[in-house]
């Protein structure tokens, strides 16, 4: 490299390092999410109408295996409407557990949330309903698919860091009602690694950190996707997932994501 060639390109590098000290915490943070975004697929992302995931899911109790399960997920998003109430939620989402999917399952429409088996459908408790929905509104996923055109919007970014050995960017993402999620985003291949946000317990209203990590991109149907997903509750583990196949835009039903007609009713979780 010649001594010319080599000042242009430090020169180069010292322009866009300075270029990007310019921006506001505002402005690098949503530039950030436009390359998470783009990572993910873009237009293709943004296209995605549904999704099936196979594979294993786990599920923790202080720190000890409590269940094993063979699982679909099926995942439907919604058009948002042009009036959207406060905290609507555009997403429905089926787990089917084992070979005779419609056996057992957990069912969640949005407004409401079921567990299903061969008694019948038992509604979730309140607690567990506001933690399907509050999970929902924070997760980088949801918000990158349904929310970014939401008005009130923010994402600022916390700057650069280093998580687990990898270069991360942090953004925090809030919107208009005050919820509020960080997310690291790695450096270089853009895509979303960990998420952390807070919210109360219902009755106690103690303060609860919920942790998302993500792994092991893949594409599929345009879509890169994560198919290790794990999550902790105030720094325990409570469940990972394994995907084995994800497929993007298979046409759902509807009616997988509604309660049979002559199902028995059970009574509602406390």
């Amino acid at each position: 490299m010649t001594r010319a060639l080599w000042t242009r390109r430090a020169w180069m590098g010292c322009a866009l390092g300075a270029a990007a000290s310019a921006e506001t915490k505002e402005e690098r943070g949503r530039r950030v999410v436009k390359e998470a975004l783009d990572a993910l697929g873009g237009e293709k992302f943004l296209a995605m109408r549904d999704r099936v995931e196979s594979g294993r899911v786990y599920s923790f109790f202080r720190e000890e295996l409590s269940g094993l399960a063979v699982a679909r997920i099926y995942t439907q998003y919604l058009k948002r409407p042009k009036e959207a109430p406060a905290g609507w939620i555009g997403v429905r989402e089926r787990m089917s557990f084992g070979k005779k999917e419609e056996e057992t399952a957990r069912l969640f429409t949005g407004e409401a949330a079921y567990r299903i088996s061969f008694r019948g459908a038992q509604p979730v408790s309140d607690d567990v309903l506001d933690r399907y929905r509050e999970t929902y509104l924070h997760d980088i996923f949801y918000i990158l698919r349904q929310r970014l055109d939401e008005p009130g919007l923010l994402m600022e970014s916390e700057g650069s860091d280093v998580w687990q050995n990898q270069p991360v960017e942090i953004v925090t993402m809030t919107d208009a009602d005050n919820r509020t999620v960080t997310v690291y985003f790695h450096r270089s291949l853009k895509v979303p690694l960990r998420q952390v946000f807070y919210r109360r317990d219902r009755k106690t209203r103690a303060r609860i950190e919920e942790v998302a990590e993500f792994a092991k991109y893949r594409a599929a149907g345009g879509v890169q996707w994560p198919y290790m997903i794990r999550r902790e509750r105030d720094g325990e583990k409570i469940f990972e997932s394994f995907a084995e196949t994800v497929e993007i835009n298979q046409r759902l039903a509807d009616g997988l994501f509604v309660l049979p007609p002559n199902i028995k009713m059970l009574k509602k979780a406390e």
